[in-house]
């Protein structure tokens, strides 16, 4: 199957060259025929390079198992967080073709001017400087032409391999096919431009109000609708430099002291723990590069491709986490990720309470800000994930971003404290999530309930009196998993049935064959204990089948 694969076209038989070429030899036996052991993960460089060479769908890919500590180890995390498409631009002939069929109308119309050198080039579009006719500038990001067809092409294979890999155990642990399939459903959407146009304008909007921050000191670009479409974003053009470019502990960008820098990490913990506890809606990918410093000293959030999304519960959650995991309190953190992660299997709530125990114990000596909590929740993820429990997609997208967050945060001020940072923010957080955003409407809402539930209680208490008095009570009781045991308790009678069975009909051919004057039935006893053999050989197959022998 695999070699057919690695015959049918040009693509595939890259793929194969790509792979061989690593030396990861389990590909290597699959394609040459021969038997392959159980797989094995390419080394995290080994890994990195194939996704590399394989080209910039692939490396979408890797940046996609990046946000999944709770599938991989931390050594590839680290390897392909950084991974970045190395992709030449493509000539302004072939984009302006783009940008002329997705306006509809002579550029001239639209545009005083766009500038035909690429100031960036991504593996799904790239960004020209332009300037609108009303004379705002803007910023072009423009969709490479035939990427959808060639990306299409890149998910057909990713969905085979998946298939075929996923028929070992390896596959089955990793859930292959249901990652191919998150995989195709996010690359489909960074196609559709007017997603992220929609997601830039609502942490626009989210983060235009704050009482955590000074919503002056952040930007988050304009989108200018008129002209976008979903292969054409044109959004407001800012001028500035990567965040981490400005020498902060030094002198800055434009000439402000060491203390802007620790400023800067400050907002901007402050504005992600608005987005990720209070707005359920975050900016999933704030490394350097889609951070800006601009010229008037404003702090610039790029590129919202990769946003999550979190519900209340899962908030509420993540808040108690975090604290603790501060306090380094081993048994809420279990408590909380048996909340956050669904069980494949039973768990034995022991044995994870000890790995979080140990896993704290080796940061009871340090001091809060030599903690890397970014890295510790990574260990809490992977710890969840040895104990067989799976836990949601959008915390890979947290736990990155928690990540980056606290890598930028910690070259800007070295002596940055992310316990230290969050400790006013923490204490605001549980307030909201008691009394809410506000307290009164909260205090009338309780007492309007209690009214209700005291108004209809005697009733209620009067009718299941009423009820036990007069013998109509009845309980619906529901036990979880109780076909299992039933399939369990039935499968352990037939056998137990069986073993009576063939001991009965041994017993019964002996007394036969004991009996001198039943000779003429002496026969009978020789079917007996051909039946009571059959019967027990097929017990016996039964019970080593069912791998429950011990």
């Amino acid at each position: 199957m695999f070699s057919r694969l690695a015959q049918t076209s040009s693509r595939q038989r890259e793929i194969a060259e790509v792979v061989l070429r690593n030396g990861w030899g389990y590909m290597r036996r699959l394609l040459t025929g021969t038997r392959a052991e159980e797989p094995q993960l390419p080394t995290p460089a080994v890994l990195r390079n194939i996704l590399i060479e394989l080209g910039p769908v692939y490396v979408k890919l890797g940046q996609l198992l990046s946000t999944r500590p709770d599938l991989l180890p931390p050594e590839y995390i680290a390897e392909l967080t950084a991974l970045q498409a190395e992709v030449p631009p493509v000539s302004w002939e072939a984009v302006e073709a783009v940008v002329r069929q997705e306006i509809r109308r002579p550029l001239e119309e639209v545009f005083q001017s766009i500038n035909p050198q690429p100031v960036a080039a991504g593996s799904i579009a790239q960004t020209h400087r332009a300037t609108l006719i009303d004379g705002r500038e803007a910023a072009l990001k423009i969709q490479r032409p035939d990427i959808a067809a060639t990306i299409e092409q890149d998910i057909a294979l990713i969905r085979s391999l998946a298939e075929i890999v996923s028929l070992t155990n390896f596959g089955r642990y990793y859930d292959l096919k249901m990652l191919a399939n998150e995989f195709a459903t996010a690359l489909r959407g960074e196609l559709n431009f007017s997603h992220e146009a929609q997601a830039t304008d609502q942490l626009r909007r989210n983060l235009s109000a704050s009482r955590w921050f000074d919503p002056t000191r952040l930007v988050v670009p304009e989108i200018y609708w008129e002209v976008t479409t979903e292969r054409l974003l044109v959004m407001e053009w800012l001028n500035g430099v990567p965040l981490l470019q400005g020498d902060f502990r030094g002198v800055g960008y434009n000439g402000e002291s060491a203390a802007e820098s620790q400023a800067i990490a400050s907002l901007l913990i402050r504005v992600f723990f608005q987005q990720i506890y209070i707005d359920g809606f975050f900016h999933a990918d704030p490394h350097p590069g889609n951070l800006f410093y601009l010229e008037d000293g404003r702090v610039a959030l790029l590129d919202c491709g990769m946003v999550g999304r979190l519900d209340p519960r899962t908030q509420q959650i993540l808040t108690e986490m975090l604290l603790a995991i501060v306090n380094l309190d081993s048994q809420r953190c279990t408590q909380l990720t048996l909340q956050l992660a669904e069980p494949i299997e039973p768990v034995n709530l022991a044995r994870l309470e000890s790995e979080y125990d140990r896993l704290l114990r080796r940061y009871y000596s340090l001091s809060l800000s030599q903690i890397n909590f970014s890295q510790l929740f990574y260990e809490v993820l992977q710890g969840a994930r040895a104990n067989k429990l799976r836990v949601p997609g959008n915390m890979g997208l947290y736990a990155k971003t928690l990540a980056n967050l606290e890598g930028v945060a910690r070259k800007l001020d070295p002596e940055f404290s992310l316990p230290d940072q969050i400790k006013p923010l923490m204490t605001d957080l549980f307030q909201r999530q008691l009394v809410g955003e506000a307290p009164l409407q909260a205090l009338l809402r309780t007492v309007l309930d209690l009214k209700s539930l005291g108004l209809q209680s005697p009733r209620q208490v009067e009718m299941l009196l009423d009820r036990v008095t007069s013998e109509t009570l009845r309980w619906n009781i529901s036990l979880r998993d109780l076909d299992a045991l039933r399939r369990t308790v039935d499968s352990s009678a037939n056998r137990l049935s069986y073993s009576v069975v063939v001991g009965s009909l041994i017993i019964g051919a002996a007394i036969i064959t004991s009996r001198p004057q039943a000779t003429q039935i002496y026969w009978i006893s020789y079917v007996l204990f051909a039946a009571a053999s059959l019967l027990g050989l097929w017990l016996v197959i039964s019970i080593l089948r069912s791998g429950r022998l011990r």
